[in-house]
């Protein structure tokens, strides 16, 4: 580890703090229906879209209308793009040529989509024509992105509201978070990206000649444009299937920083909006500080991971001064790799530019481990807010058992009906990645796929569960997922693991938006202090981390002693 790298580090982290309060204050307005400085401009356009969808704005949800809505949309949503890529082979802009996308491997992309995970069992530049990635793959990277911020925002109204029928309308939700937040700053950034030197075309290729005389076919597209929404929406599906690696997504520095930043500015900003709109922002920069110190360390252990080097290769002569650089851009190095990659992990973004199955043991470790504590570093668009939310609720309860009284939450009281539904939500994630994983780690046809076998090989499948369950998208790249059985069953992780998750979450908003908010007093025990904060850090490592060490122990855990002891499978 060097100053240098901290620096770039410290920097970019100073930069998304700087953008938590602004943005954050920006959509607590946009969502409450307050004028904003684009009203002029979208509210037109807002008020358009709902005559010709037929959607009265001023019509509310409970709890349940608002579920079904959601996953009617996302049914449809799923359908359309299933459409698309089965029908691509007659459908129009495909430069080139490319034929229908197999059924299986159909059904895994349209659910990685729809749930935000982005996990690509394919290369972009291979498989999906300009079309499929225009009207189906970006499409979706937005409403997905919409949706997740639609479902946080209709958890914060549950501790706004007092004795409430009902959270919000699902569709107006959509709508906003579409037109006033993701579609804007999309703009911005993807003209930023192609003044940095990314495509934006719809050419699908052009031909090179290279310097030892040999023609180079370089697959070109709307790559600016989609990934602006990859990383703003914490989406991560790569135009081409080195991801942000590839020097067409992430060509230098600055673009890596707009990248890092792009990721985690809305997310962390609806945490602000989160208090902002409870009346307590206090209570907004608590738990920005909770997973503030959960990041920076996972980010920090990665750092070291990387930068102490691999024993295995120092013993066979190579330069230790570097660390490991295997699977790195030299154009990046160790601190933004690490960074990068704890980053994406700590969100549900899934985008890497690196390799992380040519990280280090521990190294691999902790973007792992990340996941499993429920993608709430701080998570993705939204779903990293109201999954921060259920945390924060079961610390209350064990606060409550502790000091023997009533646990409530921004004035709100926790009783056994939330805290069913919240066991329910953190008992998902374990439930389908150990089952997934144990079957697979047996299965000869899922063995099969694994590129090393080992340690390193039960780390390739569990990590793979991990990403599709945790709605992340990132991958070990060891493992060959483009199977009848993985395609299938990380398509299902991808679905439970996102709607399975959200609806108990969902009704644990409705069970307290219909619950009377009663003020603070002498006996309440204060959510908005730094004791909060710890007990929160607490929570989320006990019950998002503990209960995945054992298979922990068998994978990363292991790969990382034997390569302390120079040892290799």
């Amino acid at each position: 580890m060097t100053l240098i790298g901290w620096v770039q580090i410290g920097f970019l982290l100073a930069l998304v703090l700087a953008a938590i309060k602004p943005l954050g204050l920006y959509m607590a307005k946009v969502f409450s229906g307050e004028k904003t400085f684009l009203s002029p401009v979208l509210k037109p356009l807002e008020t358009g879209i709902y005559k010709l969808s037929g959607i009265d704005r001023d019509r509310e949800q409970g709890w349940l209308g608002y579920t079904l809505a959601m996953l009617a949309f996302s049914v449809a949503g799923f359908v359309v793009l299933y459409a698309i890529m089965r029908l691509q082979a007659w459908l129009p802009v495909n430069p080139q040529g490319f034929g229908a996308v197999p059924s299986d491997l159909a059904f895994n992309t349209s659910a990685s989509f729809v749930t935000n995970t982005n996990w690509q069992n394919y290369s972009g530049e291979a498989v999906m024509s300009n079309f499929t990635q225009m009207a189906g793959l970006a499409v979706q990277n937005f409403l997905s992105a919409a949706t997740g911020m639609a479902l946080a925002i209709a958890v914060t109204r549950a501790f706004v509201r007092s004795k409430a029928e009902t959270v919000g309308n699902f569709w107006v939700d959509t709508t906003r978070a579409t037109l006033y937040v993701l579609l804007p700053l999309s703009i911005i950034v993807a003209i930023g990206f192609i003044f940095l030197g990314l495509p934006q075309t719809m050419d699908g290729s052009v031909t090179a000649t290279t310097l030892e005389g040999a023609k180079q076919v370089i697959t070109l597209g709307p790559v600016a444009s989609q990934e602006a929404i990859k990383q703003l929406g914490t989406n991560g599906g790569g135009f081409y299937n080195a991801n942000a690696a590839h020097p067409f997504e992430n060509p230098n520095a600055i673009a890596n920083y707009i990248n890092i930043f792009a990721m985690l500015s809305i997310s962390a900003a609806m945490v602000y909006m989160f208090g902002q709109m409870a009346g307590n922002r206090k209570q907004g920069w608590v738990l920005i500080s909770a997973i503030a110190i959960l990041l920076v360390a996972g980010i920090g252990i990665t750092y070291w991971a990387e930068t102490a080097g691999n024993p295995i290769l120092t013993s066979l002569g190579l330069d230790p001064s570097m660390g490991n650089m295997e699977g790195k851009e030299v154009r990046f190095g160790q601190a933004t790799s690490a960074l990068y990659t704890a980053v994406t992990t700590g969100l549900s973004d899934g985008g890497v530019n690196s390799m992380i199955g040519s990280y280090t043991g521990l190294g691999g470790l902790v973007p792992m481990f990340l996941i499993h504590l429920g993608e709430v570093l701080p998570g993705g668009v939204g779903s990293g807010l109201y999954g921060l939310v259920v945390f924060a609720v079961l610390s209350v309860f064990v606060a409550g058992l502790m000091v023997g009284r009533t646990p409530e939450f921004l004035g709100k009281k926790i009783e056994s009906r939330e805290m069913k539904f919240a066991m329910l939500a953190v008992l998902i994630l374990p439930l389908v990645i150990l089952g997934f994983s144990a079957v697979s780690a047996v299965l000869p046809a899922a063995v099969a796929a694994i590129g090393t076998p080992g340690p390193h090989g039960l780390s390739e499948i569990l990590y793979a569960y991990t990403s599709a369950a945790g709605n992340n998208g990132s991958a070990m790249a060891g493992l060959s997922g483009n199977t009848v059985w993985y395609n299938t069953t990380l398509g299902i992780s991808m679905l439970i693991g996102r709607f399975g998750y959200v609806v108990p979450v969902m009704a644990i908003a409705g069970s307290l938006a219909a619950k009377q908010k009663i003020p603070s007093s002498k006996g309440t025990f204060p959510t908005d202090t730094p004791l909060f904060a710890g007990l929160l850090i607490g929570i989320i490592l006990i019950l998002g981390g503990l209960q995945f060490f054992p298979s922990l122990a068998l994978g990363p855990i292991v790969e990382h002693f034997a390569m302390m002891a120079g040892q290799t499978f």
